[in-house]
């Protein structure tokens, strides 16, 4: 499939992927700013901004926005994150236009009104509440703030009740002019399109948008560490963790492979392990999260209180089992689990839109998944025991846990376990 990358005159990208054979399109708008990108007193204000994006501008009400779109059967939505944030939309190819200029309204046009501003903190209030009695979300909250003590990018993406009720219109209009920028925006449609009438479109609604760049993120530092919650659930949730590899890093694609190699189907050691051969939990995961200067190797699962003991040592013989010997053909299964991935992807608009927009922020350039591939195949088995080495014993351990923690073991327990030392760093 071919695509098309333009810059427009105030530095934004357009990314188009024409499928032709597609009567619909999927139309967003990313910029390259998330939670991490927010200052101390402005924790949160990525995602309480994306929210009001939605609740007015010079031309529609909020009723008006969602019912633009859904009078012509597309949906709209949009999501924060640590390193993004997105507003997008999906609907007939005929009715791109319209997208277009809804997207481009609530990101240039909104009024930020106090009365609306006022009823969206109840709502995200409420939002953090509910975030905080899932103990699946929380732990992944503690987590991540554990594993970057004291970092924008180790804060959880929807902020405290005290910073969101803090957050007047000119915090909004503030954040939203420091970082939506044309350089740091990406427009990314994927369908049924008409790339030279989109272009057009694009450099007619976008222009006003500046053309400077906007800062750089605080550099991240991983740290590790230990963060225990005690509560009376029937389940305590635990993640385990480990300082992974940034986007651009050597590792990073062979930090993919481990992941699924460990936990990325029923296939996977720990499923096979900790659930058929031991049934000690329901699920049980590993996960790589890439950021553009770190990120994360973990290992998630779920265990009633009397099995917490058995699980974690066999959760982490099975890491230093990884770095001892890992089979050829476990290698060839995790390439082919993520080639299927990619190829299922370039079958939904969705999928496509979001993956060209998050190619073009990271590496600034579309990646062919021949190009992908081929970075896989060249990473052999020896290259990722070594990584696994690496991983589990060069870095401070991170450890979260939900629910009765009394018998989880210690970050300073891991470590020994691991063989590797607990250092003392700081933010």
């Amino acid at each position: 499939m071919s695509v098309e990358v333009t810059k427009l005159k105030n530095g934004m990208t357009v990314v188009l992927n024409p499928m032709p054979h597609l009567e619909t399109v999927a139309l967003g708008t990313w910029i390259k700013a998330g939670s991490r990108n927010e200052d101390e007193n402005e924790h949160g204000i990525a995602h309480f901004l994306e929210h009001m994006a939605f609740k007015g501008t010079k031309k529609r009400t909020s009723r008006q926005i969602v019912e633009a779109i859904e009078d012509v059967g597309g949906d709209i939505n949009a999501a924060t994150s640590i390193e993004s944030t997105s507003y997008f939309t999906r609907l007939l190819g005929d009715d791109i236009n319209l997208g277009m200029d809804v997207l481009h309204d609530i990101l240039e046009n909104s009024t930020f009104e106090e009365a609306e501003i006022e009823r969206e903190k109840h709502v995200i209030l409420q939002e953090i509440g509910a975030a905080n009695d899932v103990p699946d979300d929380l732990v992944f909250d503690n987590f991540q703030d554990t594993a970057f003590d004291g970092q924008p990018i180790g804060r959880p993406i929807l902020g405290t009740p005290e910073t969101v009720k803090s957050f007047g219109k000119d915090d909004l209009n503030n954040y939203l002019g420091k970082h939506y920028r044309g350089p740091n925006m990406v427009l990314s449609a994927s369908g049924k399109i008409d790339c030279d009438k989109l272009l057009t479109k694009a450099e007619e609604l976008y222009s006003g948008f500046p053309s400077s760049l906007a800062d750089e993120p605080v550099a991240s530092n991983y740290i590790g560490g230990e963060s225990f919650t005690k509560r009376d659930n029937a389940e305590t949730q635990l993640v385990i963790g480990f300082e992974g590899r940034a986007y651009h890093a050597r590792d990073f694609y062979a930090s993919q492979l481990l992941s699924m190699i460990l936990g990325g189907g029923m296939s996977s050691r720990l499923f096979q392990e900790v659930r058929e051969k031991h049934g000690l939990c329901y699920s049980i995961y590993s996960f790589h999260w890439g950021f553009s200067d770190s990120g994360i190797f973990g290992v998630h699962a779920a265990t009633e209180t009397e099995d917490i003991p058995k699980l974690m040592p066999i959760i982490l013989d099975e890491l230093k089992r990884a770095a001892q010997d890992i089979d050829k053909h476990e290698v060839d299964r995790a390439r082919a689990q993520i080639r299927a991935g990619l190829m299922m992807s370039m079958e939904s608009p969705s999928s496509r839109a979001t993956q060209l927009a998050r190619q073009i922020m990271l590496f600034g350039r579309p990646v062919t998944n021949e190009e992908l591939m081929d970075r896989l195949t060249a990473i052999s088995t020896e290259r990722i025991t070594d990584l696994a080495g690496r991983l589990f014993t060069q870095s401070n351990p991170t450890i979260a846990a939900v629910g009765s923690v009394d018998k989880v073991m210690k970050q300073a327990e891991i470590a020994d376990y691991l063989g590797s030392q607990v250092t003392n760093k700081t933010a």
